[in-house]
Formats: C-alpha cells, structure tokens, sequence
C-alpha cells in the first residue's frame, strides 16, 4: 500500500541519555543511538494524534559517545518484598551515554482514519508532551530546528549489532507487550538507517 508521507525531522541534544539495551541485564547498559521506538517517541511527544502515524527512518550521531556509570534509588515493584515492606529502596547501576546531540528523522503518514494531514498540524510549535532522552528524568538541554553548528560524527567506527530492539508496543500505547527486533543493524558513518516497516511505502 502507498502512502502519502510528509518528511520531518529535528535535532534533540542533552546531558544525559539512556537507550537501554535489553540484553544487558540488571545493569541496564545503553545503545548508543536511539531505537526505533524511542525516536517515535520523541516525535510523538511533539506531533501526536489519533489521525497520523510517525514512522522513525534515521538518526544522525551528532557527539561522540560517551559512556557513563549511573546509579539511582529504585523504589519500584521488582523490589524484594521485605525491602517494600519497610520503604526500602536499593540502588540500581546502569551505564549511560552522557553530552548527547542526535539528528532524527521520520515520515508522517495519515493512519486508515483519514488520507489527509493539516499543515497546521504540522506547524503548530506545541508540544503534546516534554521529550525526554529514554528516561523521564533525562530531560532535553535542545529541541528543535537543526542547528547550524552541529556536525554528524561521519569519522566514527562502524557499530554493529545482530538484534537490535525496534518496539516493545508494536501496536499502539494500550497494546500487549510484544518485543520486536531488527536484525543485522549497523550505524555507519555516525547514520543509524531503521529498516522500513513492512508493508508501507511512500510516496516520492
């Protein structure tokens, strides 16, 4: 199937920044771009509707990587239940990426609700919610219109990854848990390239 597709993209930057790998265990350990589903979300918390779909199709590593110890006061519900029981929380280590800038870009597609999409919509400046750098309280230093002075990292090695996470609610906010993957992935010259989603092409 075609859709009509209208291109956007942005630059978001911070100091810190978690894209957690899944495969990383108790000490979550940070990709070093964003996935898939993240970068949807970034643009979600800007340009969101029920009328329109965002589908991520590149980032752009635009600071070096930098890893990062991190450590947190956990008071979640995976505690022990002694540790509930009494208030207690435990320290959670993870390794972070910190002075993050990336490029992103998508496509906007109307969803099978409606085949047009208001520029206005587009063009509105209002944010459906803060963006935010994988966690919450990874809040964004910069968002917005790219800047001149940013340069993509095209000198850096080449990252491989054989399975790399692309959503965890493949079907929308209020769908079951469903853990998809994308295999054989590579970020290549500072450029993450996601995988084009099945069944969808755009038009030119």
């Amino acid at each position: 199937m075609v859709h009509h597709s209208y291109p956007i993209q942005m630059e978001i930057a911070g100091s810190t920044a978690m894209w957690t790998r899944p495969d990383s265990g108790d000490s979550p350990v940070s990709y070093p771009a964003p996935t898939y589903s993240a970068c949807k979300g970034i643009f979600e918390s800007i340009l969101f509707g029920p009328d329109v779909e965002i589908i991520p199709t590149r980032v752009e590593i635009c600071a070096p990587v930098q890893f990062h110890s991190y450590a947190t006061n956990y008071k979640g519900p995976l505690r022990q239940k002694k540790s509930i029981d009494f208030g207690n929380a435990y320290q959670m280590y993870s390794t972070v990426l910190i002075d993050v800038c990336y490029r992103l870009y998508a496509v906007v597609v109307p969803n099978h609700r409606k085949d047009t999409l208001s520029e206005k919509t587009l063009q509105r400046g209002q944010c459906f919610a803060i963006p935010s750098l994988g966690l919450r309280e990874f809040t964004a230093s910069y968002f917005g219109p790219f800047r001149d002075g940013t340069k993509v990292c095209t000198d850096m090695e080449d990252i491989h990854f054989p399975s790399m996470l692309r959503q965890v609610f493949p079907d929308g906010h209020k769908s079951k848990v469903s853990y998809r993957f994308d295999n054989d992935v590579t970020i290549h010259a500072g450029a993450l390239v996601f995988p084009p989603k099945r069944g969808v092409h755009f038009d030119q």
